[in-house]
């Protein structure tokens, strides 16, 4: 399955959190599974890690890209065609950053990994 985490899903992932539901410490372990970070998510956890929203253990310039290697979890370039479907979607999540992720998981056919109720009141798989 082709996963693609949300943010918080991705640090909890890093930190080792007790966040985690048991389906998504599964699914995160299941190595036929291909987890993907998008660009998206290190925008937002840079942005609010900037802000001073976002406590790390490390910069998001080191801790993200060490934890995707870690975690084997797949960079996701955000594009033109996930960009523009935004167009397409109703506005039922106020959050821009989970409305981006959730044109990528519906234009390259990803589930979301996410703890998001909102998130599943749009026409995209999710998983938590």
């Amino acid at each position: 399955m082709r996963l693609l985490l949300d943010s918080a899903t991705f640090l909890w992932l890093a930190a080792g959190a007790s966040e985690l539901s048991d389906r998504a410490r599964q699914l995160l372990r299941d190595s036929g599974n291909e987890l993907y970070l998008s660009a998206v998510s290190a925008w937002e956890i840079a942005v609010k890690f900037q802000a001073g929203r976002l406590e790390l253990t490390a910069n998001p310039d080191v801790l993200v890209p060490e934890a995707r290697e870690r975690h084997a979890v797949l960079a996701l370039p955000f594009d033109e065609e996930s960009a523009l479907h935004l167009a397409l979607l109703p506005q039922l999540h106020r959050d821009p950053f989970d409305r981006m992720l959730i044109c990528q998981a519906l234009v390259h056919g990803l589930a979301i990994l996410t703890p998001d109720e909102t998130i599943r009141r749009y026409p995209v798989r999710t998983l938590w």
